[in-house]
């Protein structure tokens, strides 16, 4: 791993051992550029040069990234309002891993949402979102909780929007419980627990709608998910024929993290998102990892139980 992850930086570093060959021959015109741009071409293959270029190239990764780019707040172009809603947790095989419910309470401009699955083998995921939607959707709090033997390491994060406190409590591999607790610069933007909500009020006609979201690994830090539309698709319920608009969305880390991430192969997977369209959207369908390095599972509407 650390070889094929040397080779491929050493690649990049020969790519960029060419850009900046051509960039001196037209910045030193009033030089002689054929054996300045030899001689830079020569000290570049030397460690030493290449070991700067190397640190050059992790700056230049750290600032051109996506959290460079300014984010979007969602305007809320359908009210939210009471809900009760189930789901089912699927493998893309199609075997049920999960039973969950959706109840969503609105009370002026403040919506409380809370969506909780029970998985087979016991484990819980459950949600606790508190947002505005008053002209634009912002987040108040989140709390997240996910426990049991379907995720990798137990995490309790909660999330208050107004202050920036972050709160992770985590279990190590050993059995420790550690907790980190800091305060961030979060932007207005922030989605937690609320991409399924936002992407309702989403128009499918703009390329790319990019909001912020924290990420716990268990250590936080700020990421963008980038949300782009791939188009309609149909389905059908019974004799009812609908199209679904499918987005995509990625997530976008910045910094060097992200530029390592993206270079030894550890982006994280994307997450497919269907929502219908029209005067009341409606969420169909969604297939991606429910936490970091988890596996793709597939979110749809369950069907009601004989009784």
């Amino acid at each position: 791993m650390h070889r094929k992850f040397v080779n491929q930086f050493i690649e990049v570093i020969d790519g960029w051992t060419q850009a900046v060959e051509q960039g001196c021959r037209a910045a030193l015109m009033d030089h002689d550029t054929d054996y300045v741009c030899h001689g830079l071409r020569t000290e570049l293959k030397c460690s030493g040069a290449r070991s700067r270029l190397i640190v050059i190239l992790l700056a230049c990764a750290a600032i051109l990234q996506p959290n460079a780019l300014f984010a979007e707040m969602i305007p809320v172009r359908h009210t939210e309002g009471l809900i009760h809603g189930f789901l089912v947790v699927r493998t893309l095989e199609g075997k049920a891993v999960a039973d969950g419910q959706m109840t969503q309470d609105a009370r002026g401009d403040r919506v409380t949402t809370h969506l909780i699955f029970r998985f087979k083998d016991g484990s819980v995921y459950e949600d606790t979102t508190i947002f505005s939607q008053r002209g634009t959707f912002r987040l108040l709090s989140d709390h997240l909780i996910l426990r049991g033997p379907s995720f990798k390491q137990p995490v309790d994060t909660s999330i208050d929007a107004s202050t920036g406190q972050v709160k992770v409590r985590y279990t190590e591999a050993k059995g420790k419980e550690k907790v980190i607790a800091q305060r961030m610069e979060l932007p207005p933007d922030v989605a937690n627990g609320l991409l399924l909500t936002l992407m309702k009020d989403i128009k499918p006609g703009v390329p790319r709608t990019t909001v912020s979201m924290v990420a716990t690994t268990p250590k936080p830090r700020l990421v963008k998910l980038a949300i782009l539309p791939q188009g309609e698709e149909p389905f059908t319920i019974g004799r009812f024929r609908h199209k679904a608009m499918h987005f995509v969305v990625k997530v976008e880390i910045g910094g060097l993290t992200g530029f390592l991430a993206r270079l030894i192969g550890k982006q994280p997977a994307d997450t497919h998102v269907w929502v219908l369209g029209g005067e009341a959207p409606a969420f169909v369908k969604a297939e991606g990892p429910l936490y970091v390095g988890g596996p793709i599972w597939r979110i749809q509407l369950a069907s009601a139980g004989i009784f």
